[in-house]
């Protein structure tokens, strides 16, 4: 029997494609935790794909997607996890000042291109 990663390869490519494009990774492929959590839309964007996504992935490993409810950021889950075929997501703890003096303690997530083809 064929696994879901055989059978819908295309399918699951274009997955991670529509969440990159949600993402709207800037130039330097960096993005922090604060911007995610603060942007409900494309938090919303990436929880509609979760039908999508059950139907092209074998879902077992990716909580976030058959439990939705249990996880705290099930969206960010669901980024590392499909992504991380395309990318190395790296992350490190960021600051952003603000003008009005505040400091905001996030983490920089860095996805960093991976040659698809090594072996």
């Amino acid at each position: 029997m064929r696994t879901k990663k055989e059978v819908y390869r295309q399918e699951q490519i274009e997955i991670v494609d529509k969440i990159l494009e949600i993402l709207a990774l800037n130039d330097d492929k960096k993005i922090t935790l604060y911007e995610l959590d603060n942007d409900f839309e494309k938090q919303e964007k990436i929880i509609n794909l979760i039908p999508i996504i059950r139907k092209y992935y074998s879902f077992n490993n990716i909580k976030a997607v058959g439990e939705p409810e249990k996880i705290k950021r099930p969206w960010l889950s669901i980024i590392k996890q499909l992504c991380k075929v395309r990318y190395k997501i790296t992350r490190k703890d960021h600051r952003i000042y603000k003008d009005s003096g505040i400091v905001i303690r996030t983490i920089l997530y860095h996805f960093q291109d991976i040659n698809i083809n090594k072996h």
